[in-house]
């Protein structure tokens, strides 16, 4: 019996195998421009644009960086890549997650644990870490859907809490052009990357 393909042809010229990802043949590259044409909220935001996971990714590291402004500059790295394994598996909804069940799971952690390890990070984030960048990902997510997604702010506290207003002070979502969300992605992982 013929075995499924289970690897994903790369812009860069590589070949992910999705089932056993390893780090050289990951790109920051294909990261970004995956991220950028990868819509949150399943395109269901309001806008010229979708808002894709790399403008949510920046956010998230820019939130975290709030929450946590003593962290190592690899933990800004880590949240900056916290949504890194969408840019080949998309962005599901946690309800499809849920109802996918756990084998999502494994799959998207195996690819964060290659993409952490191509760019200098453990396969796993502490969990102290996990749980700040967490946080951030939830007040990102607050934003989201009070902004563009269409929810209240009684609806949007319900499924991701209040955010304290001193963590969402001067925020705002951007809606970008791919192109443009893919050049903002790539150059903040090359300063993090350098600051290392």
């Amino acid at each position: 019996m013929k075995q499924a393909r289970a690897w994903q042809r790369m812009l860069s010229g590589r070949r992910l195998d999705l089932l056993d990802p390893t780090p050289v043949d990951i790109e920051i590259e294909d990261i970004a421009h995956g991220l950028a044409f990868v819509a949150r909220w399943n395109g269901q935001t309001a806008g010229d644009f979708p808002y894709s996971v790399a403008e949510h990714s920046l956010l998230v590291e820019e939130i975290f960086g709030g929450l946590a402004p003593k962290a190592p500059v690899k933990w800004r790295l880590a949240a900056l890549l916290h949504d890194a394994p969408e840019y080949v598996i998309g962005d599901m909804i946690s309800p499809v997650k849920s109802a996918v069940g756990p084998g999502y799971g494994d799959l998207e952690r195996r690819l964060a644990a290659a993409v952490h390890l191509r760019f200098g990070l453990p396969a796993a984030v502490p969990a102290k870490v996990k749980s700040q960048i967490k946080k951030a990902d939830r007040i990102s997510a607050w934003l989201e859907a009070t902004q563009i997604a269409g929810f209240d702010e009684r609806e949007a506290t319900r499924f991701f809490g209040r955010p304290d207003p001193a963590a969402i002070e001067g925020l705002a979502i951007r809606l970008r052009p791919p192109v443009e969300a893919r050049a903002a992605y790539t150059a903040r992982h090359a300063e993090l990357i350098a600051a290392l």
